[in-house]
């Protein structure tokens, strides 16, 4: 019985850890629970949130200073979305 209620807790933990958060509705605990967000990257997410939400990815990196287009694949593939949506890198030339 123990081991079952152990393995349904590390699965459902392991499921949640691949689910999608949105910048526009996740708290800071769900912003710095991504790898590579930390207190002060959440703080400027947040703060700028705070004044409308984030209508792309791109304008995601043009208001939050230390989001640039190789972070937002990384942020991006941990789970982190914009308006539901992964980041789409734009094609290399």
């Amino acid at each position: 019985m123990f081991r079952n209620l152990i393995a349904v807790l590390i699965t459902t933990l392991s499921l949640s850890a691949f689910a999608a958060v949105d910048v526009n509705k996740a708290s800071r605990a769900e912003l710095e629970a991504l790898p590579g967000v930390g207190n002060a990257l959440s703080t400027r997410v947040l703060a700028e949130r705070g004044k409308a939400p984030f209508k792309s990815w791109a304008d995601l990196i043009q208001r939050v200073k230390g989001v640039g287009p190789a972070s937002a694949v990384k942020l991006s593939a941990a789970g982190l979305t914009v308006a539901d949506a992964p980041y789409k890198a734009a094609p290399k030339r």
